[in-house]
């Protein structure tokens, strides 16, 4: 089915209406164990930050969105949460703001005490607008697209930069993923305004189906001076069944990134029979298993931390490893759209409809994470479409 028109309500069956309770094998065995960093009565365990009376995304003109994508502002110490579809009404009513919107807070509490809340808007100035200039569900030069969903989002050296994929199409045919394209845009001014590199990876539409730079996230500048990136195939539609979980891995170096050398990158492949950073070959997928949709890695203290939405498992999954080269531990389901099957989803929080994950830059330690989980609305808009705040998720 179609995306409606903006500024209209969405149709009851959704791209993501294909999520299955408690379908598939899980890809983690066993009970996560929580080691509680604060305690448990002072976190946050799926508390809505949007589509929410008088919350304080609806006072920056945020109704309903969804991923919420959070980073770390370094120019000032504060943080950025990049949503995706957005609406200034709850439940997709009202105006359709566009993809994608950004609020940001002034402080965060790691411990998980109080919540997050937004205290502004970008771009600065009169409530939350599209960051990028460019019209939804038209050709603006690289072909037909429906919108640009936000991946992931990173500030260093001054600039920010934004990598997204541009939907032609929410209902691809079997075997092929829907994306026009995918891109990385950049604020030389913290947000408020945007461009976009001239290089852009081609997508489905383009004749390029499941590139595996489809969907991006930034690990982060590690000590060694290196900006490491995980990147997959995309698959916002959650029907992508070619995308068999595969992630892959490689790096660049932040001055080389910033001016838009992509092709300086170095790849984590296997060659010669080992593990190798190289640049004779294209990267080899270090992870594969069920269907992964959206995705985040991030570099919390000392240790590489990896979430993700398992569609298979119906679940949002983590795991860990002390490199992004180095081997990562088994996926434990975390929050789960069916806490009742299988035996790994007993005693989750449950989520119905679940999706997204991104872990928070700012969380209390790798045994403690944040995550940002996205619900999206079944029949008659319920439930509603937002995000959830999650803390002291041990991955």
């Amino acid at each position: 089915m179609p995306e409606p028109s903006p500024g209209t309500p969405r149709p009851r069956v959704s791209r993501r209406a294909a999520l299955r309770a408690g379908g598939g094998v899980a890809l983690g065995v066993g009970l996560a164990a929580i080691a509680p960093a604060t305690p448990a009565a002072a976190r946050q365990n799926g508390t809505p930050l949007c589509d929410e009376p008088g919350d304080s995304a609806a006072a920056q003109g945020v109704g309903s969105s969804d991923l919420g994508i959070p980073y770390y502002r370094e120019h000032d110490g504060t943080y950025g949460y990049v949503f995706g579809d957005t609406w200034t009404g709850m439940q997709q009513y009202g105006d359709y703001l566009g993809s994608p919107v950004m609020l940001c807070q002034s402080g965060f509490d790691a411990s998980g005490a109080a919540p997050i809340s937004f205290t502004w808007a970008m771009p600065t100035g009169g409530g939350a607008r599209q960051l990028f200039d460019y019209r939804t569900r038209a050709d603006n030069g690289f072909g037909f697209e429906v919108s640009r969903i936000p991946n992931d989002c990173i500030e260093f050296g001054g600039r920010t930069y934004l990598q997204y994929t541009s939907v032609g199409t929410w209902t691809p045919p079997a075997g092929y993923d829907g994306s026009l394209m995918s891109g990385v845009a950049y604020s030389d001014d913290h947000g408020v305004t945007w461009r976009d590199y001239p290089y852009h990876w081609p997508g489905d539409i383009q004749g390029v189906n499941q590139s595996m730079y489809g969907m991006w996230s930034f690990a982060g500048i590690d000590p060694d001076g290196w900006l490491y990136i995980f990147s997959k195939r995309w698959n916002g539609t959650h029907r992508n069944t070619a995308d068999g979980g595969a992630i892959q891995l490689f790096r660049i170096r932040p001055d080389r990134f910033r001016a838009g050398d992509f092709g300086a990158q170095e790849n984590w492949a296997h060659l010669d029979g080992r593990w190798q950073w190289t640049t004779a070959a294209a990267p080899t997928p270090i992870l594969t298993g069920n269907n992964i949709g959206e995705f985040s890695v991030k570099r919390i203290g000392d240790r590489y931390c990896m979430s993700y939405f398992d569609v298979t498992d119906y679940s949002v999954c983590t795991r860990t490893a002390p490199r992004p080269d180095a081997v990562w531990t088994a996926p434990k389901p975390q929050i789960v759209g069916d806490n009742r099957w299988p035996a790994s989803h007993w005693g989750k929080p449950q989520v119905p409809t679940l999706y997204g994950g991104y872990i928070h830059p700012g969380s209390a330690s790798a045994t403690s994470l944040t995550l940002i989980v996205s619900q999206w609305p079944g029949v008659e808009h319920q439930p509603p479409y937002r995000v959830l705040q999650f803390d002291g998720i041990n991955p």
